[in-house]
């Protein structure tokens, strides 16, 4: 059993969906972003994805690519994206890693999946690494005892869903619509199907990210989705805020608010 499991586990018991906020290490600098980290936590989130800030993204959108920017300005390190977990694993949440596969490649599978673990980390989101192409982060995951958390979309067949959850733990990503990530004004209505076909063949929990930013889409997703994840709005609230201090405050409250739509979608 890992935090993760833990986190998930107490939602459930709960009755609720649990709250998965992200955010790049080093955004706005390595203090600021280990700040905004604790406010996320303190507002009521109970997972976290620490981002590995990427030069080359495919999958974010603009928000995130502008936190990432900051971040990688800033001089944001492996080492740094390393102390922002341990950090994270202090505040009592799961400390989860979202990252591009290269920059774990580069650091080398086995030393990361070592040094992720030491400092208290749960598990790794790949998003752009597919199962079939994942034999040495399988073998590392398992030797480091990680949970690894691979995507599904609203195009995958039920053939694709099949062979990702039979490679995952910890949960299943779901991503809500094809594209980039980034506030909407509604969740995509794919969403539901997709949990739905997942859950068919699985039963790990189902979290569900891109698009999610208000309470009330917190609850409408929390209604059919084992976790709600929301990225791009915490960063936009830091982006917003002109500074740290100020921006802690709206951190906290946005993650108040999404946190009271998820126990409203029970």
């Amino acid at each position: 059993m890992t935090t993760l499991s833990d986190a998930l586990g107490r939602a459930r018991r709960e009755g609720r969906a649990a709250l998965v906020g992200y955010l790049p290490a080093g955004f706005p600098d390595l203090a600021g972003s280990i700040r905004v980290i604790e406010a996320m936590v303190e507002g009521g989130c109970d997972v976290i994805e620490v981002g590995w800030p990427y030069s080359d993204p495919t999958m974010d959108g603009p928000v995130i690519q502008r936190a990432a920017d900051r971040a990688l300005a800033a001089g944001t390190t492996p080492a740094d994206v390393i102390e922002v977990v341990r950090a994270t694993a202090a505040t009592g949440a799961a400390a989860l890693v979202m990252s591009y596969w290269n920059p774990i490649d580069r650091y080398g599978v086995d030393r990361f999946a070592a040094d992720f673990a030491a400092a208290g980390g749960a598990g790794v989101i790949t998003p752009d690494l597919i199962p079939e192409e994942a034999g040495d982060w399988l073998k590392a995951s398992d030797a480091a005892d990680l949970d690894r958390i691979f995507l599904v979309a609203p195009s995958s067949t039920d053939e694709r869903i099949g062979i990702t959850v039979r490679a995952c733990r910890g949960f299943v990503y779901a991503a809500s619509l094809m594209g980039v990530t980034g506030t909407r004004a509604e969740v995509g209505a794919a969403a539901a199907g997709l949990v739905a076909r997942t859950r068919a063949a699985t039963e790990l929990p189902v979290c569900v990210g891109l698009g999610v930013s208000t309470g009330e889409q917190a609850a409408q997703v929390a209604g059919y989705a084992d976790g709600v994840i929301v990225g791009s709005a915490f960063c936009a609230r830091v982006l917003d805020a002109g500074g740290v201090d100020s921006a802690l405050p709206r951190v906290r409250e946005l993650a108040a608010e999404l946190a009271a739509g998820v126990r409203a979608g029970a």
